[in-house]
């Protein structure tokens, strides 16, 4: 079907963790084409999700303020960007996003063969910027699979479903550094990320530091991290502000990379639905999520070890089979409400950008995940 490939592109201009749960696809990428290049282009901020993987020999990001220039500038921007897309000689363009542009950067990157899924929107004639499109995937398939899916119409697959994140021994480094700094010698811990950039997915405050004083009640130091955004700060301030014992905070000073070098080094992560959730699984640390209005059977943490043995074919389509509720894959344990309204994917119950059905989960109800991971 495809000849003479040897030089991929593989698009996804999505977020952080949307980008990191692509490793499967480009490595059935990688396997099916015998020493070909693959290089990924993913917006700028996410590429710490695929630097230093060996599947990858490039990593190029994408400029998401280039749609803020005056139209001049913007075009002129642009049309660099893809001029030098067409100078590096793509055979194959791989669109693992969906949207409009990364449709029309498949089509002007030049490649021969241009692949994605049937188009469930956008302007008019753009299934044709495609060579070979796949029919779309059945509802509530895990974003993992999702990805595959796409090429493993097309014949391209891989039994190899884990997703790696790789660290720099100075990323290492650092993060012993800092557990040196804070914790006692080979104390336990718990890697703590209560936040999101999207503060619909947080939990309550008050009920996020009661878990926190649980766990370290059981001799377990909670060290919590956070982005740099004031409103997780903020956020990440208030928790340690009603906890009885303080937590190692390291809010704010970790960049991707260090997360992951902190989650391999915890008893386990926990956290709500975010990027350093997925970034935590992928770096083997077993995790405990609150979930909100996101459905775990898109989104609930990856467990490597326990994708081995899955045994996913077309009618398997999530290890997360239930619409809500409790779950689990592997280590790894989704909290949820079981309303019928969850998950429902709004940011927010009628525009409040506050979710009822997280502020609705117990302490309690964290509690008895908390026991099944310890």
């Amino acid at each position: 079907m495809f000849d003479g490939v040897r030089n991929i592109l593989v698009i996804k201009l999505r977020h952080i963790g949307d980008v990191l749960l692509t490793v499967p696809a480009i490595r059935a990428l990688k396997e099916s084409f015998k020493g070909s290049r693959v290089s990924a282009l993913v917006n700028s901020g996410t590429e710490e999700m695929l630097t230093l993987n060996p599947l990858l020999d490039s990593v190029i990001g994408f400029q998401r303020s280039v749609k803020d220039l005056p139209v001049l500038k913007r075009i002129s921007s642009e049309s660099r960007f893809v001029k030098g897309l067409r100078a590096m000689g793509f055979d194959m363009a791989v669109d693992l996003t969906g949207g409009d542009r990364p449709a029309l950067i498949g089509y002007l990157s030049g490649a021969r063969y241009r692949l994605g899924y049937e188009p469930a929107g956008g302007f008019a004639g753009k299934r044709y910027l495609y060579t070979h499109l796949a029919k779309r995937p059945q509802a509530r398939t895990h974003t993992v699979l999702r990805d595959l899916g796409m090429v493993k119409h097309f014949g391209i697959g891989t039994k190899d479903l884990t997703i790696d994140i790789f660290t720099s021994p100075e990323d290492e480094a650092f993060i012993d550094t800092l557990l040196m700094e804070n914790l006692k010698d080979g104390e336990p811990f718990v890697h703590v990320h209560p936040t999101s950039r999207w503060l619909f997915k947080c939990w309550r405050d008050d009920y996020m530091a009661a878990s926190l004083d649980w766990l370290q009640s059981r001799g377990l130091r909670a060290v919590m991290t956070s982005g740099p955004q004031e409103r997780e700060l903020k956020k990440a301030r208030s928790i340690s502000g009603l906890m009885k014992t303080p937590p190692v905070d390291l809010s704010g000073r970790l960049r991707l990379k260090h997360l992951s070098a902190l989650s391999r080094r915890s008893a386990f992560f926990f956290g709500v639905d975010s990027a350093p959730m997925h970034i935590a699984a992928a770096s083997g640390a077993r995790v405990v999520s609150v979930f909100g209005p996101s459905g775990a059977f898109d989104w609930g943490p990856w467990d490597n070890g326990a994708a081995a043995e899955y045994g996913f074919s077309d009618s398997r389509t999530s290890p997360y089979p239930d619409k809500n509720g409790v779950q689990t894959f592997g280590g790894n344990t989704v909290v949820q409400k079981d309303w019928d309204c969850v998950p429902c994917g709004k940011d927010g119950c009628n525009g409040s950008k506050k979710s009822d059905c997280l502020d609705a989960l117990t302490p309690e109800e964290v509690f008895g995940a908390f026991l099944k991971t310890i």
